[in-house]
């Protein structure tokens, strides 16, 4: 049969047999006429629709006649006597299947079909009431399975809750009172799934069926509201409890732990002890790791008492939970000597211990255990062997990780995609990216954090292009990024100063929806206006995305990504604040940090470090010397790094004494402190003291480094003093095995050339182990300029000219030396070199002036 039905924009034919299935042709979806989903209206409308068919049929016959006549009869026999009929309600699984059957003629009947005469509905809903209830006439066959809960837990074991939640439903209204277990199986299914809106749905019912005020059903809806991350109905429930058991109590403190609210779960458990409940193991462990949540150790400590007093602390998961507390708290010899003296230790106990120096920076200690672990014939697990890979990467032994490694395979966990991800993390932060990309590339499955981990080892080791290439191919292989690939990525791209490539990154992080993008905007990437508004969640990656674009240069688009985040927070204002610092618009830099503090936002250390650098940059003393008071007023002045910072402003800012008297004061000193007195000292002109300092320094026995020397011989350089600047410089290669840079063959060049021994200089630069570039050269034609030397200041402007054939500088300098000297022939020679050479004109300007 056809029915055709019109709407205000098609009209779509319907094609259907004998109460089946009625196919859309266009769209192919179905509907049945008999459907107990079905609209009350449809029964309705559909007779009279069904009237203008051309075509008639057992579904258009006019009431009175045929198929309705006899569906009449058949609920006329059904009313009078209900035992001779099956009731299929609950067991059919097709909407095709009858509701009831005659046991002997096997007709059935739907409850839910339009053929039904009018009184069908009044007469169901009476007879349910009258004889459901009173177990007489019309019988509810609720299968035994059902009651015993199999099917339903079936269904919640597979995920179908909604099919679940509707047979408990159905058993309610019809007044079957389900068995408690078949709520509680549906409450726990919910948990796993996290599905609060089936789940409240489940209460209702539970509310419905006046069985709130059962301890049992209270308790799992308050694991189930926990679980699903509604710690306010959680709250609401156990409030309304009529009476509460310590497995009420460890629900309750459980939901806030979980959600982080640590504080409020110990007061809870607290309460609990003045009620005068006894708390059980299960709840002691529940507190103790909400204690190591915080490194709450008082909390833990009171505790431990209390477990010893009820004789819990032989328990294995307690004892192991009391070592994983005081880890946490940083107590690891407490911790270790609870570990030592258990009774019983499993695979738990010894992660607890090891995750305890791990995280402790004890890496070695670690290690020591687990070839004890080994030795005592205990078996590793997963979670051990990634606990002491970590302990590997964060010590950079590479032979010990290999030696994990070949363990891990040797039991079988090398096709664990964790294990797999922390040994690719392994590998990349010993430095052996070819390593962990052959093991990354043998993975038989990958996850976004495998991804992540060789990303993030490239771009630690200062390949980012490597780690820009692999995401390519991440994208090729359909795998979706997440907000730490990409905050990685655009790490590589700032060490990089890959503009371009960090714009186009943006673009895909907002067409990902990483970011959301917002209507309108000022500033242009990749020709397409993406400037976005950055959800609260995403303000680690709009913090990136600033400085990002703060390290390639483009202050412009830094600013414009800080200013459409809604709020921000003190790393967003240390990434615009160094933005321009870096750029050079200190002013501009030390205003923002005003605002910032104008919003009543404190500032951190490194924001501190930032801004006085800053103000160093420019001799802000004034400035400077507010924030050395903030900074004071804080409790920051005891920080080394912040402290030496300090003493580098006083320093640039000309103020030796104050620098001086503030590094003397310091609590403690690393070489970065030394390294800026001593800095100080040769910038102001006190080459003297420099040295005094530096000798001081390996006195007390901190080693220099590469930048304390360029500072020492800087210092030489400027005074003259040419022996002892030798002396430095041979004590750095032999003494203190520091590899020289440019920077301290520059440095050498210039003490000699500043003395006049340009013959030295010039022998000195062409024994350099590397290959000299222009500045080295430019620093002896400057010297050559200054003493008058035209030969080696022709040799060294040749040199220059290879490497930078555009540059105007050393012409100018060799015809200084050339007017000095009255060679005005080789003055024209120079002018014809640099037309030959295509040098700006400008620069001929300064050339006519010399």
């Amino acid at each position: 049969m056809a029915m055709t039905t019109t709407t205000t924009t098609t009209t779509t034919t319907l094609i259907g047999r004998g109460g089946g299935a009625r196919m859309d042709v266009t769209r192919k979806e179905a509907l049945w006429i008999n459907n107990r989903f079905n609209p009350r209206w449809v029964r309705a409308r559909l007779p009279v629709m069904l009237q203008f068919q051309r075509k008639p049929s057992a579904f258009s016959t006019p009431r009175g006649s045929g198929r309705l006549v006899r569906m009449e009869q058949l609920w006329q026999e059904f009313f009078s006597d209900p035992s001779q009929w099956w009731d299929n309600r609950l067991t059919k699984k097709s909407p095709k299947h009858s509701d009831f059957k005659h046991k002997r003629t096997l007709e059935g009947l739907w409850v839910d079909s339009w053929l039904n005469p009018s009184w069908v509905n009044e007469k169901m809903a009476s007879m349910t009431l009258g004889h459901i209830q009173s177990g007489d006439g019309l019988r509810s066959r609720v299968p035994d399975s059902f009651c015993n809960g199999d099917k339903l837990s079936k269904l919640c074991e597979e995920g179908r809750l909604k099919e679940a939640l509707h047979m408990l439903e159905f058993t309610v209204q019809q007044t079957t009172k389900p068995p408690i277990h078949a709520y509680v199986c549906l409450l726990k299914g919910c948990s796993r799934r996290k599905a609060l809106a089936e789940g409240k749905q489940v209460h209702a019912l539970i509310v419905q069926s006046v069985l709130d005020s059962n301890i049992v059903l209270a308790n799992t809806l308050v694991r189930m509201y926990s679980k699903c991350g509604s710690v306010l109905h959680a709250h609401e429930v156990f409030s309304n409890m009529p009476q509460h058991d310590v497995y009420s109590w460890t629900a309750i403190i459980s939901a806030y732990a979980d959600s982080g609210e640590v504080e409020e779960a110990i007061n809870l458990f607290q309460q609990m002890q003045e009620t005068g409940l006894a708390p059980d193991k299960v709840l002691f462990v529940v507190v103790l790791k909400a204690c190591a949540r915080v490194a709450a150790l008082e909390q833990g400590r009171q505790l431990h008492s209390e477990i010893v007093k009820r004789g819990f602390q032989s328990d294995v998961i307690v004892g192991s939970t009391l070592v994983n507390m005081y880890a946490k708290c940083g107590c690891t010899e407490d911790a270790r000597e609870l570990f030592d003296n258990m009774s019983e230790r499993n695979v738990v106990s010894w992660n607890a211990m090891i995750a305890g120096y791990a995280q402790n920076g004890l890496s070695k200690g670690a290690l020591a255990l687990y070839e004890q672990m080994k030795h005592e014939g205990m078996q590793p697990d997963n979670v051990t062997f990634v606990l002491l890979l970590k302990a590997c990467a964060s010590l950079s032994t590479i032979e010990q990780g290999k030696q994990l490694h070949s363990d891990i395979i040797k039991r079988g966990f090398q096709s664990e995609v964790v294990v797999c991800n922390t040994l690719v993390d392994m590998y990349a932060k010993c430095g052996c990216t070819e390593d962990a990309r052959e093991l990354f590339d043998n993975m038989s499955e990958r996850d976004v954090v495998s991804w992540n981990a060789m990303i993030a080892g490239y771009a630690q080791n200062g390949l980012g292009k490597e780690a820009l290439a692999l995401y390519e191919q991440m994208k090729q292989e359909g795998m979706q990024p997440d907000n730490v690939t990409v905050v990685l990525l655009l790490e590589a791209c700032a060490s990089l100063a890959a503009l371009e490539q960090g714009k186009q990154l943006h673009t895909d992080i907002i067409k990902r929806g990483l970011i959301q993008s917002v209507r309108d905007s000022n500033i242009l990437l990749a020709n397409t206006d993406i400037i976005q508004s950055v959800p609260d969640s995403n303000i680690v990656l709009a913090n990136t995305l600033v400085r990002m674009y703060s390290k390639c240069g483009s202050v412009l688009h830094a600013h414009e990504v800080f200013s459409n985040m809604p709020q921000h927070d003190v790393y967003s204002w240390t990434a615009i604040i160094s933005a321009y610092a870096d750029s050079g618009e200190v002013e501009e830099a030390i205003n923002l940090f005003q605002q910032m503090q104008e919003t009543g936002l404190a500032p951190d250390k490194v924001l501190f470090v930032v801004v006085l650098k800053a103000c160093a940059r420019v001799a802000a003393l004034e400035q400077g010397r507010k924030l050395h008071s903030d900074i004071v007023k804080r409790g920051f002045q005891s920080d080394v790094i912040v402290g030496s910072t300090l003493v580098n402003m006083y320093a640039k800012c000309g103020c030796t004494e104050d620098a001086r008297e503030l590094f003397d004061n310091m609590s403690e000193r690393d070489v970065v402190s030394w390294t800026a007195m001593i800095a100080g000292y040769a910038q102001n002109g006190l080459a003297r003291e420099a040295l005094a300092l530096f000798e001081q320094m390996q006195r007390e026995g901190t080693k220099p480094n590469e930048v304390t020397y360029v500072s020492v011989l800087s210092a030489c350089a400027h005074f003259g003093l040419v022996d002892q600047g030798r002396h430095v410089f041979n004590s750095m290669c032999k003494n203190h095995g520091v590899t020289p840079t440019r920077e301290h063959y520059t440095c050498m060049v210039d003490l000699l050339g500043r003395a006049g021994c340009l013959d030295d200089a010039e022998l000195f630069i062409n024994k350099m182990p590397i290959q000299p570039d222009s500045v080295v050269w430019m620093t002896l034609l400057g010297a050559a300029r200054n003493h008058g030397n035209a030969e080696i200041g022709r040799r060294a402007f040749d040199c220059v000219v290879k490497l930078e054939p555009k540059n105007a500088a050393p012409y100018v300098l060799l015809s200084n030396i050339y007017v000095v000297a009255g060679r005005k022939d080789e003055l024209t020679k120079i002018r014809n070199e640099m037309k030959e050479a295509g040098v700006e004109k400008n620069a001929w300007v300064q050339l006519d002036r010399s």
